[in-house]
């Protein structure tokens, strides 16, 4: 993918994930903290007991972290196999004899198609990200 195309999805992902996780995550890691230290407080359970309800405590955040995670890599791995069209297509572009500035063109035109169509689904995967993340 051109670097610049690149560096405009790059851009707009990193905001989005700033964005959960300052109006989402931290919270949740706030929450995470305060529970593990009350379960430290609990002077009448076994460290087995404590251990447990440290676990339970980070449960929340885990899911969260791993639903985040798994968003974009669906994103990435979609971004990725329309990328791989352009280069097929530039590949068959090529191989019927066009000249490299026209093959350079397409792939291009391809590729920002493709960076335009996601960037396009930023919003909606934030906010589907956000409903879920309210939701833990």
């Amino acid at each position: 993918m051109a670097e610049a195309h690149q560096a405009r999805v790059q851009n707009l992902v990193e905001e989005m994930v700033q964005s959960l996780e300052r109006d989402h995550i931290r919270k949740m890691q706030g929450r995470m903290f305060r529970c593990s230290a009350d379960c430290c407080d609990r002077q009448a359970d076994s460290m087995s007991q404590v251990h447990q309800c440290i676990d339970r405590c980070h449960t929340p955040l885990s899911r969260a972290q791993g639903m985040v995670t798994l968003e974009l890599e669906k994103f990435q791995d979609r971004l990725t196999r329309c990328t791989m069209h352009c280069n097929d297509k530039a590949k068959d572009l090529f191989d019927s004899g066009a000249k490299e500035p026209a093959v350079r063109s397409l792939m291009d035109q391809c590729v920002g198609s493709c960076v335009d169509d996601h960037v396009n689904l930023i919003p909606s995967m934030t906010h589907r990200l956000k409903e879920n993340l309210d939701a833990i």
